[in-house]
This record gives structure tokens, C-alpha cells and sequence, in this order.
């Protein structure tokens, strides 16, 4: 059984989810949250619960998943960032890659917890797993764009999925120093 490593920085914490976790979950995934934040639609409840047990599951299968982002001072989690390796490709000449995702709960705009969440992730990433990655993000979302370039992130390509059109975007390796 592998264990979900704790990473801190100055600013939050990334950590295993928790069950009391869900409920925060559910809230951003079921509202609005994600539509807003680039990502196709909100899911619906009845996949909520699946997709947060399946989190649990990415991370005893591949060695890598999502952590919650709990802020400093902050006794919930205010969203999630890690990687995930989707059997659900896109395209045929989708990358192999895990791919990298970052989703934060509005009450975050502002507080730079998304770069130093993802930030923080990838630098997990390059120390532990290594290898490329892939990003895709919504066209209509700069700010997840700016985050994706800062970590090294190039645009490979445009790609529509479920009407709305994403950038896909590719790491080969981290940035340098």
C-alpha cells in the first residue's frame, strides 16, 4: 500500500483527502466551480462520490493522484492540483502522459495558492515520478494558462471537447532554474 506524501510550503498544505473532505468536494465539483475554472461541466453528484474514491485509488495504482490544497489557517481543503493517467483519450495522438490538473474553489482568486499549489506538485513530480506531462486548459481561462507556462508548460495544440475548446499543452521536462 502506498502512502500519499504531505507537502507543505508557506503559504498551504498538500495532502491525502480525507471522507471529511467530501462534502467541500462535492461543492466544487456540483456547482459552479468547475465550469468556471475551464474544466467541461460540473459532474453530476452520483459520479462526485466515484471520482473522489477513484482519487484514492489513482494513488495506490500509478503512485501519483490529486491532493487536497489546504490552506495555512484554513481547516478545509480549498481545492485540488496533482496528475491523474486517463484511459478516456481524447484523440488518438493524445499524449501518453500522466496529465496535470489544478482546480481551486473561487473563495482562492487572488491569494496565489494555485501557481504555489502547482508548483509545489510539480516539483514532487520531477523529484519522484520524473517524465513528461500534459495539461489541457480551458482557451477562455489566462490565469490557468499563466500557471501551466510558469511550470514549463508550450501549447501543442487546440482540441474541442464536449463544446468547449481547450489548449493542450506539453512538458517535456521542468523548466530550468
Amino acid at each position: 500500500m502506498r502512502t500519499i506524501p504531505t507537502i507543505r510550503t508557506a503559504q498551504l498544505t498538500l495532502r491525502a483527502m480525507r471522507p471529511q473532505d467530501f462534502d467541500r468536494y462535492a461543492q466544487i465539483w456540483t456547482g459552479g466551480c468547475a465550469p468556471r475554472a475551464g474544466h467541461a461541466r460540473a459532474r453530476q453528484s452520483d459520479a462526485v462520490w466515484e471520482a473522489f474514491l477513484l482519487n484514492a485509488g489513482h494513488w495506490h495504482m500509478t503512485g501519483f493522484g490529486h491532493w487536497a490544497v489546504e490552506p495555512h489557517g484554513t481547516p478545509r481543503m480549498m481545492g485540488q492540483v496533482g496528475f491523474f493517467l486517463g484511459r478516456d483519450r481524447v484523440d488518438e495522438d493524445a499524449d501518453p502522459c500522466p496529465e496535470a490538473a489544478w482546480l481551486l474553489h473561487p473563495e482562492a482568486n487572488g491569494m496565489g495558492l494555485g501557481q504555489d499549489a502547482a508548483q509545489a506538485a510539480h516539483d514532487w513530480f520531477d523529484r519522484v515520478i520524473t517524465g513528461p506531462l500534459m495539461c489541457k486548459i480551458d482557451v477562455d481561462n489566462p490565469r490557468s494558462q499563466q500557471i501551466a507556462r510558469a511550470l514549463g508548460y508550450a501549447p501543442t495544440r487546440e482540441m474541442l471537447r464536449d463544446g468547449r475548446a481547450y489548449q493542450v499543452m506539453s512538458r517535456r521536462s521542468p523548466p530550468a532554474p
